[in-house]
């Protein structure tokens, strides 16, 4: 079942995930980290999160094909892309791929609230807009409909 006051936090620099995972915390968010995509596939394969806070620079798969699997596998989940470095370019993938919002390292707590606030906001909305179409559904052909109906069912 997917929490949307959950939070998971992909960096492989230790210092960020524990700074971000007591931001989150302390706003009462449940907070998972992981130092890779490949760790952070784990996770959500186990119990998936909605939000997600993405180092782009990971060591393995990077910060956008982890976004671009995370779109595929979880769709209506929400990732938020974090850098140590930014450019115009970079920001126009990031969008490109599906990332919500994106921040540059050092991200303040206020920052870094406000796009979490953001997103469980844009959650509630979604989920209210499909209780009524969740309803007329009730045995789907479609591969796609079977996903989102299940997917909605597990929020």
């Amino acid at each position: 079942m997917m929490n949307n006051l959950s939070i998971l936090v992909v960096d492989d620099d230790a210092v960020i995930r524990r700074a971000f995972s007591q931001i989150f915390a302390h706003a009462g968010y449940a907070v998972q980290t992981a130092e890779s995509a490949e760790a952070a596939l784990q996770i959500m394969r186990q119990n998936p999160v909605a939000i997600l806070f993405l180092d782009l620079d990971l060591p393995g798969m990077n910060g956008v094909d982890l976004c671009l699997k995370v779109h595929q596998d979880w769709p209506c989940s929400i990732p938020i892309a974090v850098t140590g470095c930014s450019s115009i370019f970079e920001l126009v993938r990031c969008r490109e791929v599906g990332f919500e919002d994106y921040f540059c390292k050092p991200a303040g707590p206020k920052e870094l609230l406000a796009a979490a606030a953001a997103a469980v906001a844009k959650l509630d909305r979604w989920k209210r807009r499909q209780e009524p179409a969740r309803a007329k559904v009730s045995a789907p052909a479609d591969p796609v409909v079977k996903k989102a109906k299940s997917y909605w069912e597990a929020v």
